[in-house]
């Protein structure tokens, strides 16, 4: 049986062999079939889908946007136009959610690092920061 071995499947893709498992066990890998000696033997494009996940991973892509994208991109019969569109338009969605909360966020931090530096004597219910966390992201406004 010609293949590759997980070992083999992870210094190809630059990841951990552990890395392989847990995208077989969220279902973003096929199982691979196994020798009589009961070694699994990926196929070369498990090594493509392997970079593919940790490109769209460095994206922002969620594991299961991710499954989502592999099960679109692996039809060889049709490219889904529409289907396409759509995850695209749903992502931006996302994107301009995330953006919001990155500048909300960095507003406060340039807040709390505009505060006099004499107040080193700051509770943590009074720090923006630990406010925001504790909060869900929402700041209060108190301080």
């Amino acid at each position: 049986m010609n293949g590759l071995t997980v070992g083999q499947i992870a210094k190809e893709a630059g990841v951990n062999i552990e890395t392989i498992r847990y995208y077989e066990r969220r279902g973003l890998l096929p199982e691979p079939p196994r020798t009589n000696s009961g070694y699994r033997m990926f196929s070369l494009e498990t090594v493509h889908d392997v970079r593919f996940i940790k490109r769209a991973q460095e994206l922002g892509f969620t594991l299961e946007e991710i499954k989502r994208l592999l099960s679109i991109y692996r039809k060889d019969d049709y490219f889904p136009i529409e289907e396409m569109r759509q995850f695209a338009t749903e992502k931006i969605g996302k994107i301009e959610e995330k953006i919001d909360q990155l500048n909300n966020f960095k507003s406060i931090l340039e807040a709390v690092t505009k505060r006099s530096n004499s107040d080193t004597t700051l509770s943590k219910k009074s720090c923006l920061i630990m406010q925001t966390l504790s909060n869900g992201g929402i700041h209060d406004g108190k301080s």
